[in-house]
């Protein structure tokens, strides 16, 4: 059971996720790369952006938030210093869990080439058509419905691809990822990944539905019981004031991974109030745990008085050989599963509230 906890507080923290984005030159490789981290072309970490070929090598962009979440922007295929048939050894293929193919029109010979490179090498790819919204725009001026463009859009990509079989196609629009097929997308992707990658992709991704943010409360509320249990094995350990010193700092720790996974830091909800053009971030402030969390200095003072009466509890239980150290381990359990449920609970409920007022489905 203890390994199997401290399995779950492993990959809360420490499990790796690194997804290379490969593709044609300018075929908004670094806009979809920006698009999954909530990041905009021009915020500070942002892979660039151009007309021309901006990637000349492998680039990694870590997660702002989940360190241990990688997109790489690798150079486009059939460029100067990436010929197709060398690709996979050029770019070390093997660091990467899975390959996600992007083009912004028509995919070409080398896309294909690419991914039947992929598949021999034991790795999953996916295939993604970004700018849709462009392409829809254009065709509504011409009296084309927009299920139409869809629908010939896919036809073409699939004609382009038809020597893979072919594969699934996901339609997106990085500037927008509630449209279209990106959560089509995210729902293939974890379906695909073992349950320590999958959970690490999930905490990672912006909050772009109400069934996301349920996903996303899920795996916090299971990584809850991990970390209580952790606390109560320290708990038990017979040094004064450890416990409590302990809890703490994994209580805050593990609030503000939620509090960035749920979208509620002020950069996320002052893009998200430009877009829909509603004071969310007002709203979100209106809760102390919020507030706690993005003053980060009051966090640790708050959590701190949550845990006070059961800290001192434990302190005196330790004082008595074996029986007292199980009661400590106890009742720091009880207590840090019961605070990290609280908080949790309160964040979903605040998130929930944004989703509502974004108009989000």
């Amino acid at each position: 059971m203890a390994d199997q906890q401290e399995e779950e507080v492993n990959r809360l923290e420490n499990v790796t996720l690194n997804i290379a984005v490969a593709g044609e030159n300018g075929a908004g490789k670094s806009s979809f790369v920006n698009a999954v981290r909530d990041l905009k072309d021009t915020d500070e970490g942002a892979a660039p952006t151009g007309v021309t070929e901006t990637t000349m090598e492998p680039t990694m962009y870590p997660h702002p938030t989940l360190p241990n979440v990688n997109l790489w922007d690798l150079p486009g295929v059939g460029g100067p210093d990436f010929k197709a048939e060398n690709y996979m050894t050029d770019v070390k293929y093997q660091n990467f869990d899975f390959f996600i193919i992007v083009s912004a029109g028509r995919f070409m010979e080398n896309d294909s080439m690419l991914a039947n490179k992929i598949k021999e090498n034991n790795k999953n790819v996916y295939f993604v058509r970004t700018k849709i919204d462009f392409d829809v725009t254009q065709e509504e001026k011409k009296g084309v419905t927009e299920e139409a463009t869809l629908q010939k859009i896919r036809n073409n990509c699939h004609e382009n691809l038809r020597t893979l079989g072919p594969p699934p196609v996901f339609l997106i629009t990085s500037s927008n990822l509630e449209r279209f097929d990106f959560p089509e997308l995210v729902n293939t992707l974890e379906r695909n990944l073992p349950n320590n990658k999958r959970d690490a992709l999930v905490m990672s991704l912006p909050v772009y539905s109400q069934q996301c943010l349920d996903q996303k409360y899920n795996t916090f509320k299971k990584a809850v019981w991990a970390v209580a249990i952790t606390s109560g094995a320290i708990a038990a350990a017979p040094v004064p004031g450890l416990s409590t010193a302990c809890d703490i700092a994994m209580i805050a720790s593990f609030l503000t991974k939620c509090y960035y996974s749920f979208g509620l830091n002020d950069k996320a909800l002052e893009r998200l109030s430009q877009r829909v053009n509603k004071p969310i971030l007002a709203m979100v402030r209106g809760s102390a745990l919020v507030r706690a969390i993005a003053e980060e200095s009051s966090l640790a003072t708050k959590v701190a008085a949550r845990l006070g009466a059961a800290g001192v509890i434990e302190t005196l239980c330790i004082f008595v050989p074996f029986a007292g150290n199980i009661a400590a381990a106890g009742i720091s359990f009880v207590t840090t599963r019961s605070v990290l449920l609280e908080g949790v609970n309160e964040l979903y409920s605040v998130a929930k509230r944004v989703i509502e007022m974004a108009e989000i489905n």
